[in-house]
């Protein structure tokens, strides 16, 4: 059956944008197309970025963007663009940083009006189709925005200067002549520590994040501090996450993020990268306490990546969706009737354990937990533990199968560089670890996707669908992949990694270097020019790509003896160190690196032929040790 509507969208490969190809609004992908109609028609440009995950993206679709009447007064009045903000990251965080200012907030779906010379003027998040709770309606937001637009062209352009002036600000680099120290680190670590819950772990009060770079700075800084509270303070949350709903109990895998302060209620979408990060924490959490459970957690978490998330080529897709059939949450919550039906004789003891009542613990429904230690729901019970766990696997197994036969929440199988590197980096070292060799050969092959079907004139892509590798990378992707490959050396000893992370390095350099002040662009010079050419250096849900790319040069020129690799890695230290010390707790990752510069090198050279049975025993060994400041290299 055909459409009523098609636009433009129907020719990209973002399942994003494809979501939106049938919409009745004549959507424009980026480019220059849109942006040579709006200057010829003097028309606004709205801008609409979201990605195929996001629930409230598709509640604005359902209600705006596929109602007629809606969709006319958009067409009418702007030139209507879609981005997949998962795509163009520099897009994104240059008009989120525009809205955050203007609105003093943020989020997705964000829409943002612009001149048609790319200059934001106005913005928001979600905007409901009539007036409700508050908020105006879209109708009305799009014709006192275009009004505004038309009526005068002076408070427009003073308008666009405020907020301009304001990207500017809030871009710029003081830099400082003090070189950064341990202070700043501890000053990070005093922040959360008055912010963490001890009750339920993370830190302030819901929404709750995961923060995988916060709460990795804490065991590095405990590791070189000797603080057992703030190692404490990163256990103790990635214990309650694993506990709670937050974690998928039968499939294995994290949820995006809780609604809630005691991370019962997740926000459902699955993303690959809370999946990499967080499984690489639990990891370490393992390799410091020897605690079986956390071992547990990484294991779930890559065997459903495995399962769930991954091409027949071996690359890894970028996200699962909050709905299924509508419904935020549908395809995992349950029924107490479902589970007696399902798991029979070993629905008591099940329910016991997982927090399964007749009335549910939300909405009427049973999201799955363990809000009580398995110990004592054994004693309760008058079970044995071992008794216990049998009985709650084999009725998993069952209800995981029950599940199985559900309409799943919408896969976005797009595969992208940065992420990816994220994910190579987790099964390589999870492998390692574990001793799990199809871990590592599952981050090989996917580390050899990368370097054969993302690199097209030596330059990676950041993007790939349907047997298209497209957008010349940004500085996550290469600083992202060339970790990973540094992990994959590490699993292996395999010295063709080493080179490959070398070269993306060199490459990297070369790209996106500031040669003036330092640092690392986000976009290369031959990337879309945009308002302002910015530094990331914040952490959001993954780590900023300048502390990637300074723990990058920090390895290789320990690995490599190359100090131009140390002397980068330092200079771009020394140039945030103002956000550093202003800004700590935002800065994680950074710190984590600064720690790193800080700690007396440990390097650790393995000499041995490549044939020797030694060579497996000792980099099992060592894998299995928790080594955050260390670097190891194996020489024939």
């Amino acid at each position: 059956m055909s459409a009523e509507h098609t636009n433009r969208l129907i020719d990209e490969s973002s399942p994003y944008l494809l979501q939106h190809a049938h919409n009745p609004v004549d959507w424009y992908p980026w480019g220059e197309e849109a942006l040579e109609r709006a200057r010829q028609e003097d028309k606004p440009v709205l801008l609409s970025i979201g990605y195929a995950a996001c629930h409230w993206c598709h509640v604005m679709e359902r209600e705006s963007f596929e109602d007629e009447e809606i969709a006319a007064l958009m067409n009418r009045l702007f030139v209507c663009i879609k981005v997949d903000r998962e795509e163009r990251p520099d897009l994104d965080s240059q008009y989120m940083l525009a809205v955050q200012l203007m609105t003093q907030q943020g989020g997705w779906p964000l829409n943002v009006f612009l001149t048609p010379d790319l200059k934001p003027f106005y913005g928001g998040t979600y905007f409901p189709p009539d007036d409700r709770m508050g908020r105006t309606s879209f109708p009305r937001i799009l014709q006192a925005v275009s009004d505004f637009y038309h009526a005068d062209k002076t408070a427009l352009t003073s308008r666009v200067g405020q907020v301009i002036q304001g990207i500017t600000r809030a871009s710029a680099l003081s830099g400082s002549d003090d070189a950064p120290d341990t202070r700043m680190a501890t000053r990070a670590y005093n922040e959360l520590s008055a912010r963490f819950d001890t009750r339920y772990g993370g830190f302030g009060r819901a929404p709750k994040f995961p923060q995988p770079s916060v709460l990795d700075f804490l065991i590095r800084y405990a590791s070189r501090s000797g603080s057992r509270d703030a190692l404490e303070m990163a256990l103790f949350t990635l214990r309650k996450m694993a506990r709670g709903g937050m974690y998928d109990h039968l499939g294995g895998g994290f949820h995006r993020y809780s609604v809630d302060d005691r991370w019962l209620v997740p926000h459902f979408e699955k993303m690959l990268y809370d999946n990499a990060l967080l499984a690489r924490l639990c990891l370490d959490a393992y390799r410091i306490t020897g605690d079986r459970q956390y071992a547990d957690t990484t294991r779930g978490t890559l065997d459903y990546v495995l399962r769930d998330m991954i091409s027949d080529d071996g690359a890894f897709f970028a996200s699962e969706d909050a709905d299924s059939e509508g419904v935020e949450g549908k395809f995992y919550v349950w029924s107490d009737e479902e589970i007696e039906k399902i798991a029979g004789e070993d629905a008591p003891l099940f329910a016991a354990l997982y927090d399964v009542s007749d009335g549910g613990n939300w909405e009427g429904a049973n999201i799955l937990n363990v809000p009580v230690d398995p110990e004592i729901v054994a004693s309760r019970a008058g079970v044995s533990v071992e008794e216990l766990s049998s009985v709650c696997s084999r009725a998993r197994d069952n209800l995981l199968d029950a599940r199985a036969k559900r309409v799943r929440p919408g896969l976005d199988d797009k595969v992208l560089a940065s992420w990816n590197g994220l994910m190579i980096a987790a099964l390589a070292e999870a492998g390692a670890a574990l001793d799990k060799p199809r871990y590592v050969d599952a981050a090989a092959r996917a580390a050899r996707f990368i370097l054969d079907r993302m690199v097209t004139d030596g330059e990676l892509m950041r993007s790939y669908r349907l047997g298209v590798a497209k957008i010349p990378g940004f500085l996550d992707d290469y600083a992202y992949v060339a970790a990973g490959l540094l992990d994959l050396y590490a699993a292996t000893w395999d010295e063709s990694w080493l080179r490959e992370a070398a070269r993306l390095t060199d490459r990297m350099i070369e790209l996106f270097w500031d040669d003036e002040t330092g640092g690392f662009f986000t976009t290369a010079s031959h990337h879309d020019e945009l308002v302002v050419r910015m530094k990331d250096s914040y952490d959001g849900a993954t780590p900023s790509g300048n502390a990637i790319a300074v723990g990058v040069l920090q390895r290789l020129a320990r690995m490599t003896g190359r100090s131009d690799y140390a002397s980068r890695a330092d200079e771009t230290l020394r140039l945030f160190s103002a956000t550093l010390r202003d800004q700590p707790t935002g800065h994680a990752e950074m710190l984590s690196n600064l720690l790193f510069a800080l700690s007396p090198p440990t390097e650790i050279v393995v000499v041995a032929p490549d044939e020797s049975p030694m060579i497996a025993e000792a980099r099992r060994r060592l894998a299995a040790l928790h080594l955050p400041f260390a670097v190891v290299v194996h020489h024939d």
